[in-house]
């Protein structure tokens, strides 16, 4: 069983960056792909974010490419997302997630943590 919670979130003027964390308990969970989700309002959640257990392979949505940065510290059990050049549009309820390369693919992570909101003023 893995645990994840999330913080960092807030209101931040449009080109201002934030850094979320997800705290993840649980002994496994250094042996799972681990990604970030957003869901804004009206809209399906999607994978905005994700990273292999070892950190060696990411993938990003082509919408934050080049502005977000996911990383990982296994020894601290901890799951990162650097958001620089934040945009309106970035506006949404964060979420980090863990399980298998495939299920975050598929927006279906074995676990899902709280969220966090994140909202970007024009």
């Amino acid at each position: 069983q893995v645990q994840l919670v999330e913080s960092g979130g807030g209101l931040v003027q449009a080109g201002g960056s934030l850094r979320l964390s997800c705290a993840a308990s649980g002994r496994t969970f250094s042996m799972y792909a681990v990604g970030w989700f957003r869901q804004a309002p009206g809209s399906e959640r999607e994978l905005v974010a994700r990273l292999t257990w070892d950190g060696g392979r990411s993938e990003y949505a082509d919408s934050v490419k080049g502005r977000f940065t996911i990383s990982r510290d296994n020894t601290k059990s901890m799951v990162y997302l650097e958001m620089n050049n934040l945009k309106p549009e970035d506006t949404a309820v964060y979420s980090c997630g863990a399980g298998p390369w495939e299920t975050l693919f598929l927006v279906r992570p074995n676990y899902w943590g709280q969220g966090t909101q994140v909202t970007v003023d024009t």
